[in-house]
């Protein structure tokens, strides 16, 4: 179950998890981009205009007089700075860029504009080049200051984003760590852990949740998958118990109590469970192929083919759902259409093992006995890859790997 129930999780704790949690977080201090360098003095009557332009809020007026000034001094650093800084409170971060890079190809110590390229590249979308440029600024920090938490958070988002969760979990751990209040932090850590496998880290990390908000529904979610994932199945149910009590409208909170329990073959139950998502949301398709399949498990056939229908027309990547439909058809003597959809669920879930021996057992019926020999074995082949898996994973302590050591530190904003 846990291969699936990782999958499965993106949707349960991870809602567009790189947006809401990250301009949570953005919003927890002031992320201002600066100028330093020459003063508007040093740029003459010119620079000191332009200036004041930026501080009245005339944006265009203020890039109008830079560009003059460039106009008299080619060379000068603070105007391209400040061009780029325009630029960025416009949120034209692209156009950003080439100005901080020229400001810095001609003042390489300016004060500020590794962080202003930085922020450009983070509030841009290209995560990646802005990772250098944070860990640039980071290696000059005390670990005490201010900054050094902003552009450890800024570092740990952006691996975040990027979806490099065993990267992401160490920086946020410090931050975490750095401001004992923040709860957006310890969500965002929350999630790295759990997408790096660190389930521990995920449990302990629940505990601290739980003294900043004792009804966080997203938390208890998140340490339910923990649990499961360490086969600590009832304790998992335990949690969805205690996150749908929090909250019964959260999104996925009873498709995740569901899926327990139908893990757990506690079919009645996980069949209330699905009908009370969809009640939340009658378009969630997973819970409305889980419901088709736990109707099949309870022997009410009869009840589950719109459901899964229903379910694949939302969702075509829902495997469930075509194998479903598949045995339904199998079952009825329809092979033709049985084996279109369970060729369809191979397509999308060729390491499942049921899926296989099902499609099997159809060539089998239609006669077809070379293919189902390949799909036997198959299934046979996938059986002996999950159990040498399992033994691999019960022959040792349950540890999780240890994240790698990274630095700490904090962000600004255009």
């Amino acid at each position: 179950m846990g291969e699936f129930w990782l999958l499965s999780s993106s949707r349960l704790t991870g809602r567009q998890p790189a947006c809401t949690l990250l301009l949570a977080l953005l919003l927890t201090f002031n992320c201002k981009a600066q100028v330093a360098g020459k003063t508007a003095a040093d740029l003459g009557a010119t620079g000191e205009a332009a200036v004041a332009l930026e501080q009245q809020g005339k944006l265009a007026e203020a890039e109008t007089v830079w560009r003059a000034v460039l106009k008299t001094h080619p060379s000068s650093a603070q105007a391209y700075a400040h061009l780029g800084l325009l630029e960025a409170q416009q949120e034209r971060y692209k156009t950003a860029e080439p100005m901080y890079r020229k400001a810095l190809a001609l003042n390489p110590q300016m004060p500020g504009l590794h962080l202003n390229l930085g922020l450009a590249f983070f509030k841009g979308g290209d995560l990646k080049q802005a990772i250098p440029e944070f860990q640039l600024l980071l290696k000059t920090q005390t670990s005490a200051s201010l900054l050094t938490q902003r552009l450890t958070i800024l570092i740990g988002m952006a691996h975040y984003g990027l979806g490099e969760f065993a990267l992401a979990a160490p920086y946020l751990k410090q931050a975490a760590q750095n401001d004992a209040q923040s709860l957006p932090l310890r969500l965002a850590l929350a999630h790295s852990c759990l997408w790096s496998k660190q389930y521990q880290c995920v449990l302990d990390t629940y505990h601290e949740i739980l003294t900043l908000n004792a009804e966080s529904a997203e938390a208890d979610m998140l340490a339910g998958e923990a649990s499961d994932e360490l086969s600590d199945h009832g304790g998992a149910i335990e949690q969805f118990r205690a996150a749908a009590q929090a909250n019964s409208n959260e999104p996925d909170v009873h498709f995740g109590l569901g899926y327990l329990l139908w893990g757990q073959k506690q079919f009645d139950e996980a069949a209330s469970e699905f009908r009370a998502e969809l009640a939340n949301n009658p378009k969630q398709a997973e819970a409305m192929a889980y419901l088709g399949d736990t109707e099949m498990q309870l022997n009410h056939p009869e009840l589950s083919p719109p459901l899964l229908e229903k379910a694949a027309e939302i969702d075509p990547r829902l495997e469930l759902a075509h194998l479903d439909l598949g045995i339904l058809d199998a079952d009825a003597g329809r092979n033709d259409e049985a084996l279109r959809e369970m060729k369809l669920a191979a397509k999308l879930a060729p390491d499942d093992v049921n899926v296989h021996w099902r499609m099997g057992r159809l060539y089998r019926a239609m006669g077809k006995r070379n293919e189902a020999k390949d799909e036997f074995d198959k299934a046979a082949n996938l059986h002996k890859a999950t159990d040498n898996a399992l033994l691999d994973r019960m022959s040792g302590p349950h540890a999780q790997p240890a994240p790698d050591q990274a630095s700490a530190a904090t962000a600004p904003k255009h």
